[in-house]
């Protein structure tokens, strides 16, 4: 198939930030090119896998196909061993995605609905004319190629170059940086019904230890920290004392390495003929890392507002920012209050960990929420319990 001169969208990145706005674009009427740097689609896979039911099924039927295990509920583990479970009554159910699988079904969904997508296509600059975005300059298969465009879609990560290159500030606070390394582990002995987060200063410094099982004796266990909190210790160093005490007879399928904004939503997300979405526009949740549903619902808004920008042949910033209006309503504004709890929280010391513990352990499980648990965590700070309030209700 040959890659034609000009696009209304092309979008820089073929993860779920950028698949889901490409569908979205594909399915109100609007022709989408997809430019994604590795072969294949969802290879290499950067994530835990994990996403609420509620969250995937708001877009997708699940389809066993791409859905590794489903997850009844969380265990919580203080430093000191100390316990709780949050159930699926209180958090909602999960499951644990095969996300190599998932993305390619997205990106599947996209090309039935018109959207081209090519591999091996690294962006490495902008077109301009007059000092106006107009199209990408990319290599495939290491041939220089170019197309033209009324608007791209920057997904390309945390790093953004697109981003950078149309003037956008998408500078992070190394505080605002997790060093993240996780491996799949054989092997292993885990409840799989559940998904397993261990805490402490001594373990995982400024961040956690996550176990999301896969299926029987076998699961995600991974880890993100601050860097500047670790005392010399890396990621790998401080994830390999865990493996080696908790799953010591652990094999080893896979590992990835790499870096995770635990960030607010940039100031900052249109220009004209240009929007950031997924890890680009800094769309997760800032306490966990975590962003698949997030991004699910970005996706979506920018899609939507891509489209629509395509029927007026309006690409100015003017009115892109109506989808960082509507993002802010949905999400963003949720993540400037757990950015403040983030701030708080991963700066606790073991002891008050161990009392947040004791205190949930309190609680009757049927009635345990996650708002209970942060408004536990934050007891003793009146003006964030007042701004926890008026998040949830």
């Amino acid at each position: 198939m040959k890659i034609k001169n000009f696009y209304d969208i092309v979008v820089v990145g073929g993860g779920p930030a950028g698949a889901m706005t490409a569908l979205t674009a594909a399915q109100n009427g609007a022709s989408v090119l997809i430019l994604e740097r590795d072969r294949e689609i969802g290879i290499p896979v950067r994530c835990a896998e994990g996403i609420s039911l509620k969250g995937l099924t708001k877009f997708f039927k699940p389809d066993d196909k791409w859905i590794s295990n489903y997850i009844e509920g969380t265990k919580l583990y203080a430093p000191n061993g100390e316990s709780c479970l949050m159930i699926a009554s209180a958090i909602g159910k999960g499951v644990i995605l095969e996300r190599r699988l998932f993305d390619v079904h997205i990106c599947k969904l996209a090309a039935q609905n018109g959207a081209e997508i090519f591999t091996k296509s690294d962006v490495y600059d902008l077109l301009k004319e007059d000092g106006k975005i107009c199209g990408v300059k990319f290599k495939h298969f290491d041939e220089k190629k170019q197309v033209k465009t009324n608007l791209i879609i920057a997904a390309d990560g945390a790093e953004s170059r697109i981003g950078r290159l149309a003037g956008l500030n998408t500078t992070l606070q190394l505080s605002d940086i997790e060093s993240s390394v996780q491996y799949l582990l054989s092997n292993i002995e885990i409840e799989q019904q559940y998904c397993h987060l261990y805490f402490g200063n001594d373990i995982a410094p400024g961040g956690y230890i996550w176990v999301f099982p896969k299926g029987e004796n076998i699961a995600n266990v991974g880890i993100g920290i601050r860097q500047d909190k670790c005392n010399g210790k890396n990621a790998k160093e401080l994830l390999d004392e865990f493996v080696a005490k908790r799953f010591h007879d652990g094999k080893t399928i896979s590992f990835f390495a790499g870096c995770v904004p635990t960030a607010k939503t940039l100031k900052k997300i249109t220009a004209d003929n240009i929007m950031l979405v997924g890890d680009a526009a800094r769309q997760v949740n800032p306490i966990t890392g975590g962003g698949l549903s997030n991004v699910l619902v970005a996706g979506k808004i920018a899609g939507e507002v891509a489209a629509e920008a395509v029927k007026k042949n309006d690409f100015s910033d003017k009115f892109l920012k109506k989808y960082h209006k509507i993002w802010m309503k949905e999400i963003g504004n949720q993540q400037k209050i757990l950015y403040k709890l983030k701030e708080l929280f991963f700066n606790f010391p073991d002891k008050k960990l161990n009392e947040i513990a004791l205190l949930l352990n309190d609680i009757p499980k049927e009635k345990l929420t996650l708002f209970q648990l942060l408004k536990t965590a934050i007891i003793e700070k009146p003006v964030l319990v007042k701004e926890l309030i008026k998040f949830y209700f």
